[in-house]
């Protein structure tokens, strides 16, 4: 699979691009359908017969992969926290989709999914286990492919991207793109905007995810480099996972009468945001920019059912 770039315009006297990661032809598209074809090639290897997984109420990740394992035939579980367990899109088609969901408070996650794996061994199944927002090798691998279509896309447009922005959730898309970037020596920065995680943590993850990946491939990348290459903003979460602002909505607003794309408030709306935040207030400029749209078209369309408090606060 492989998604288009398109030029937008300027920003700040810099040119930006984005790339339509949400264009990807499975369930809404976006970071997690990428991730899920390379999950599923491996379900499909290994002979498993069903899928654990966890996430949010809002979890684009719980939604894709109950969309695959319908598609597919395969009975999905999903582990959810009773903390962020209001009623979205997502979940709602997580449901359509024959999902079992199981809400438990947050600290009781990780023995949930034990316990869950051990009943369906125990039950006859082989079940495959991912983890939440496709994090892992798999999940990072994912975007190294990602990151070669930037490079083609440059060397067919004869351009170079200095900065590649997205939101960075649970950490492998942007690791995937960093590992690009090492393999590639490419002079040019990977920004991640966190949606939710603070530093140094959210960082780490990162920086984790990136040494896993080479330590797999039998590869050691100098701890210099990975500190570099690794750029990690929690500038811009706005309390955290899933909360907005009205600077945020007024972004999501602008991007959509401006260029016709959806973005939305707990993912590609805040990061979108952050970008142009990050370039002004660091004073960026004559720079070319790609923006990578991770997808989450289904939360955008939660975003509209709060159209009266839009206008109360003014936005529309």
């Amino acid at each position: 699979m492989s998604t288009p770039i398109y030029w937008l315009g300027n920003i700040e006297e810099n040119r930006i691009w984005i790339k339509r990661e949400d264009l990807l032809p499975f369930s809404f598209g976006g970071n997690k359908a990428r991730k899920a074809e390379l999950f599923m090639r491996e379900i499909k290897n290994g002979g498993y017969d069903c899928v654990v997984t966890y996430g949010t109420s809002s979890s684009n990740h719980c939604r894709v992969i109950s969309n695959l394992c319908v598609s597919h035939g395969l009975p999905c579980y999903v582990i959810s926290p009773s903390e962020k367990s209001d009623p979205t899109y997502n979940s709602v088609m997580t449901a359509l989709f024959k999902a079992q969901t199981t809400t438990v408070p947050a600290q009781e996650v990780h023995d949930t999914i034990e316990n869950k794996m051990r009943e369906l061994e125990k039950s006859g199944y082989r079940p495959y286990f991912i983890e939440g927002g496709g994090h892992g090798k798999l999940g990072t691998e994912a975007y190294v492919q990602c990151y070669e279509e930037i490079k083609e896309y440059e060397i067919e447009k004869g351009i170079r991207f200095d900065y590649i922005f997205l939101a960075s959730g649970t950490g492998t898309t942007q690791a995937g793109l960093v590992c690009g970037q090492l393999a590639d020596g490419a002079k040019r920065q990977v920004i991640g905007i966190s949606i939710a995680r603070r530093n140094p943590r959210g960082r780490e993850v990162v920086l984790d995810c990136v040494r896993s990946y080479f330590a797999a491939l039998g590869q050691r990348i100098s701890e210099k480099r990975l500190q570099e290459a690794v750029v990690f903003i929690d500038d811009y979460i706005n309390g955290g996972y899933g909360l907005d602002s009205v600077k945020i909505r007024e972004t999501i607003e602008w991007v959509l009468k401006t260029y016709g794309i959806p973005l939305d408030a707990t993912y590609t709306g805040k990061s979108f945001y952050g970008m142009t935040e990050y370039i002004r207030q660091r004073c960026v400029r004559d720079r070319n920019i790609l923006f990578l749209h991770t997808g989450g078209t289904p939360l955008f369309f939660d975003a509209l059912k709060n159209a009266e408090r839009y206008r109360r606060e003014g936005v529309i």
